[in-house]
């Protein structure tokens, strides 16, 4: 796929889902405004697209934030003169049994995987709508927004809701060739979760395809759901999961 003299927002892609999606769309040809909330992260990793001769902008800062967030759209307009593609990555995880689950909690999660992800939505979609070229959305949710995992209640909402969100928005975006679409990878070797003791042989041993899946896996599909291939597909989510929601084993 080819994303020649497009122009990128990449959230929470400092490593991991993020990086490998950056690292794909300048490989391709598009030029990142590349965010993680840690700035040495973003600007490392910034640094590993530009080695490999890509075309890499960092802005670090927290994406729920509404300054970050105009900030990066208006670093994409004023040093490449448009906007193309926002991919709304950025997320946490704060695990805790419902029964006592804090509201501090509870509310950070809300701010980062919602509020960070529709108002880059928002962000992206007025300058999209200005510009009159059409463009590409695309949020991360997870396979617990589909399936019950122990601990996760309020981040299942959350990737949930985003589902949703890329459903509604076709009603407001669709008549300004916009598309808006959603991934939801399953079990994913990251550096965070192979540090997770056994947590690559559970994967693998509840997974239908016999592995998690690498960060790869799921910037391959992210890249073909905001590609000119996927124009005609919106308000959808892609599941990434070598069929784990399809059979449900509980890791724990």
């Amino acid at each position: 796929m080819s994303f020649n003299g497009k122009v990128a927002i990449v959230t929470g892609a400092g490593q991991g889902i993020g990086l490998a999606i950056g690292r794909k769309l300048a490989n391709g040809g598009a030029h990142v405004i590349l965010n993680d909330l840690d700035e040495k992260l973003a600007h490392d990793a910034a640094k590993v697209i530009t080695n490999e001769k890509g075309i890499c902008v960092p802005v670090s800062g927290d994406s729920s934030d509404l300054s970050i967030i105009q900030q990066l759209v208006d670093t994409a307009v004023s040093q490449f003169g448009k906007l193309d593609i926002a991919i709304a990555n950025a997320g946490i995880t704060l695990y805790g049994d419902f029964f006592d689950y804090q509201p501090g909690s509870f509310f950070e999660v809300m701010k980062v995987n919602l509020g960070g992800s529709f108002f880059l939505a928002q962000a992206a979609a007025n300058q999209l709508k200005k510009q009159e070229t059409g463009g590409s959305l695309l949020f991360t949710s997870s396979v617990t927004g589909h399936q019950a995992h122990k601990n996760l209640a309020a981040y299942g909402m959350s990737k949930a809701a985003l589902e949703m969100l890329a459903k509604n928005l076709v009603i407001e975006l669709s008549q300004h060739k916009i598309n808006v679409n959603t991934i939801a990878p399953g079990a994913t070797l990251t550096e965070r979760t192979v540090s997770e003791p056994g947590y690559e042989s559970t994967w693998s041993r509840i997974t239908p395809l016999g592995r998690p899946a690498t960060v790869e896996d799921i910037a391959n599909a992210a890249l073909f759901l905001v590609s000119d291939e996927a124009k005609h597909i919106t308000g959808q989510t892609l599941i990434i999961d070598g069929g784990w929601t399809s059979v449900s084993p509980s890791p724990y």
